[in-house]
C-alpha cells in the first residue's frame, strides 16, 4: 500500500469562501484532481466530496469536507473509519499563517498551531500523527487580525505566489504518496520564492 491513502484539502464550502486564503487546501486538491482527471462526487455519509486519483504515479483518494473548517474532523473521521485508513496514511493540506506566500512544506505530526481545522481533526482522529502539507499564506502581523485575514482574498501578487507554491507541492506529491517524505521535504525546501 502507498504510504498516503487519503489526501484531504481543508477549506470552507460555498462561493463566498472559494477565493479566500483559508481555502488554499481546497485549491491544492482541486488542482491535483484536474491533473489526475478525477471528478469529485458528493458523499453524504462522509459529509464531503470524494475523488479517486489514479495515474501512473498516484493511487489515492482526494477529499474535501463539506463541513465548515472548524468541523473538518467530523468529515475526515467518517471517511477514515469507513475505509479503515490510519492517521499516519492521511495527508492534510491546509493554509499556514507561519509561512510566507510562495512556500510549501511537508511535515508529520505536531499540534494545531491555532488552526481550527487542524484542532478539530486532532480531536476527532484521536491524535495528530497525520502528515501535513502546509501552504504559506503569510501573517497579517497581529493575532487580532487573523480571522478577517484568512477569510479574505489574497492580493493578486500573493495569489500568484500561493499558486506557485501549490505547483511546487504538486511536483513532489508522487514522492509523498510513495512514502519518500525526506526526499519530498528536501525538494520543497530547496524552492525559494517571494
Amino acid at each position: 500500500m502507498a504510504a498516503i491513502q487519503l489526501i484531504v484539502g481543508l477549506g470552507n464550502p460555498g462561493d463566498q469562501y472559494s477565493q479566500t486564503r483559508h481555502n488554499a487546501g481546497f485549491w491544492f486538491v482541486d488542482e491535483l484532481a484536474d491533473r489526475c482527471q478525477a471528478g469529485f462526487r458528493p458523499e453524504k455519509r462522509f459529509h464531503g466530496v470524494l475523488a479517486q486519483c489514479r495515474s501512473r504515479e498516484l493511487d489515492c483518494r482526494l477529499f474535501k469536507p463539506a463541513t465548515f473548517m472548524n468541523r473538518s474532523g467530523q468529515a475526515v473521521a467518517a471517511i477514515t473509519r469507513f475505509f479503515d485508513i490510519p492517521r499516519e496514511a492521511v495527508l492534510v493540506v491546509h493554509d499556514e499563517l507561519d509561512l510566507p506566500p510562495g512556500t510549501a512544506r511537508v511535515k508529520q505530526g505536531g499540534g494545531h498551531g491555532g488552526h481550527n481545522g487542524l484542532r478539530d481533526l486532532i480531536s476527532h482522529l484521536g491524535g495528530g500523527e497525520f502528515y501535513r502539507l502546509r501552504i504559506g499564506i503569510g501573517h497579517p502581523g497581529h493575532r487580532d487580525q487573523v480571522v478577517d485575514y484568512v477569510l479574505r482574498k489574497p492580493s493578486r501578487e500573493d495569489r500568484a505566489l500561493i499558486e506557485a507554491a501549490i505547483g511546487d507541492a504538486l511536483e513532489v506529491i508522487p514522492e509523498v504518496v510513495d512514502g519518500q517524505f525526506a526526499r519530498a521535504m528536501n525538494l520543497l525546501h530547496a524552492r525559494k520564492r517571494g
